[in-house]
């Protein structure tokens, strides 16, 4: 039986911070990551994030997100990124879709080759029961 440590390890590769768009901002992430920051709402807003459609998302730059530090590897709201970025890789989808899984982890390098479809969902299983994160 594995334990997370064994199965997951960040390479701060930046991949899961990278592409055309990052993950939709609730309401609450959008006033704590503006606390985070010491601006209002509308500031953190107007600097920081886009609308597409009726989402708020983050910005990009160079291809990540905005908080992204390419030279670090580190996030610069890490203590209050939003929850889908507090989840991943781990994400829920993994547990109904073993699609989901294979592409997972094939873009991410922090995963142990040695962990099996059926011990990957036990741990997330256990890491979504015991934490804060909403599960969606």
């Amino acid at each position: 039986m594995y334990k997370l440590e064994d199965i997951f390890f960040c390479r701060r590769c930046g991949h899961c911070c990278h592409g055309s768009s990052t993950v939709s901002l609730s309401e609450v992430e959008q006033i704590r990551i503006a606390s985070f920051l010491g601006l209002s709402k509308e500031e953190f807003l107007d600097k920081y994030c886009v609308i597409k459609d009726k989402r708020v998302e983050m910005k990009i730059v160079n291809n990540h997100c905005i908080f992204y530090n390419e030279d670090s590897g580190l996030c610069a709201i890490h203590p209050v990124k939003p929850d889908a970025c507090r989840q991943w890789p781990l994400h829920p989808s993994i547990l109904y879709d073993r699609g989901a899984w294979e592409a997972i982890r094939k873009d991410c390098p922090g995963f142990s080759n040695k962990v099996t479809y059926k011990e990957i969902c036990r741990v997330i299983k256990t890491v979504l029961n015991n934490s804060s994160v909403k599960k969606e």
